[in-house]
């Protein structure tokens, strides 16, 4: 079998207001080993993982327990999904929905959970803020984007 290499992808630059929130994340709690946003159909939007995680595969791993989780929570109780826990012998995942985007932390064992979800819930809301006002603004000067 061949070895497998991480190809270059390329695309528009990560917004810097979110990889800037993404970083702060990862400075306010401690043993977090990575961030990543991705839209709700796995297109990764940015991310601060570490090199031995691939951020594509990830963001559409992100996407899929984002859908699978939705339709449990609307099955289940109805009402939106907001976020859901995935405890391993390793670590924790984490994702929170964030308008039409999702937030993915990944933290070491040893971390609150609580105090996981009192920082990274209102991040989730501010790049989802963040995201939502560049779909309705024109990226290049600012200005709102006009409908028809």
């Amino acid at each position: 079998m061949g070895r497998r290499t991480k190809v270059a992808m390329t695309g528009p630059e990560p917004d810097g207001a979110v990889l800037a929130e993404l970083k702060a994340l990862r400075d306010r709690i401690p043993r977090l080993t990575g961030t990543l946003v991705a839209s709700n159909d796995g297109l990764l939007i940015a991310h601060d993982l570490p090199d031995h995680l691939e951020p594509t595969g990830m963001a559409a791993m992100t996407a899929t327990q984002l859908a699978l989780s939705y339709r449990l929570v609307t099955t289940a109780h109805g009402g939106s999904f907001q976020e859901v826990v995935v405890n391993g012998s390793g670590g924790h995942v984490v994702i929170y929905a964030a308008g039409w985007t999702a937030l993915t932390v990944l933290a070491a064992p040893e971390v609150n959970i609580g105090r996981l979800h009192l920082e990274s819930r209102p991040a989730a809301r501010a790049i989802a803020a963040r995201l939502s006002a560049l779909t309705t603004t024109d990226a290049r000067n600012g200005q709102p984007l006009e409908t028809e």
